[in-house]
């Protein structure tokens, strides 16, 4: 299988900027919570509940992106005849769904 070239670059708007970089600082809290979790000894399923939560807060970052992804760059390379991005697609996608 062909590797995925992860060197381009995507032009955000601020609003898309703003709202992908705020699921990540509430993910990111999320986890600095985990690890006080675990440095003060909590209870282990508590914890889980925690990491569950984290992950699917990471989920819904992954699925807007995502579907920011599909609605802009793979459209655009479609329409402009670049079919080697649905393959980069696919990839992206069996990436996620490990």
């Amino acid at each position: 299988m062909e590797t995925c070239d992860c060197h381009k670059t995507k032009e955000r708007s601020e609003e898309e900027v703003k709202r992908l970089v705020n699921r990540l600082n509430r993910v990111e809290g999320q986890i600095r919570g985990i690890r006080g979790m675990v440095e003060r000894s909590a209870y282990c399923p508590d914890i889980l509940a925690q990491v569950a939560a984290a992950n699917a807060a990471l989920n819904a970052f992954s699925k807007e992106l995502l579907s920011e992804h599909i609605r802009t760059c793979v459209t655009r390379d479609i329409r402009e005849g670049k079919d080697e991005t649905v393959e980069e697609l696919l990839c992206t996608l069996q990436k996620l769904m490990k």
